[in-house]
């Protein structure tokens, strides 16, 4: 499979300095984002939830298929180039060698959410000693240390 960057050649390439919010959560664009360099941070409800490096990755593809508000904001923490796609669902139907790149990548997220989340069930159910431990970690960590008493 050819790298999306490959079928992006002649699109208009735009740029973003560092702390620019590129998009912007509950907006409602119709915008695609491919990167080219740089890196971002995504963030939800205020709380990063991720940071992104890797040329070729995607901006706004949810929000432009599911044809709903942006769920979160997209933030650049260095200075960005990208591949800017401003009417992106006209663009993805005139160009569906991009639907193969989105449904691979979204698959991806899809197996990683999944896989977290079992981790999570499994840990609320007791079943992950592993994760348990990294709670009983971090619980020691924030409790005042025991103070031996004198004999009597």
């Amino acid at each position: 499979m050819a790298d999306i960057l490959d079928y992006c050649e002649g699109l208009e390439i735009v740029s973003f300095k560092p702390g620019q919010e590129i998009l912007a959560e509950g907006e409602r664009l119709g915008r695609l984002y491919i990167l080219v360099e740089g890196q971002v941070e995504v963030i939800r409800e205020r709380t990063q939830v991720t940071h992104v490096d890797e040329p070729g990755s995607m901006f706004g593809e949810m929000s432009v298929l599911l044809d709903m508000a942006h769920s979160a904001s997209v933030k650049a923490l260095s200075a960005v180039r990208a591949y800017a796609i401003p009417d992106a669902l006209t663009f993805l139907d005139k160009r569906p060698e991009f639907s193969l790149h989105i449904a691979t990548m979204l698959a991806r997220r899809l197996y990683y959410t999944t896989s977290y989340l079992v981790d999570l069930q499994q840990q609320a159910a007791g079943k992950r000693q592993d994760l348990d431990l990294v709670d009983q970690i971090l619980a020691a960590l924030v409790e005042p240390p025991k103070t031996e008493r004198p004999a009597k």
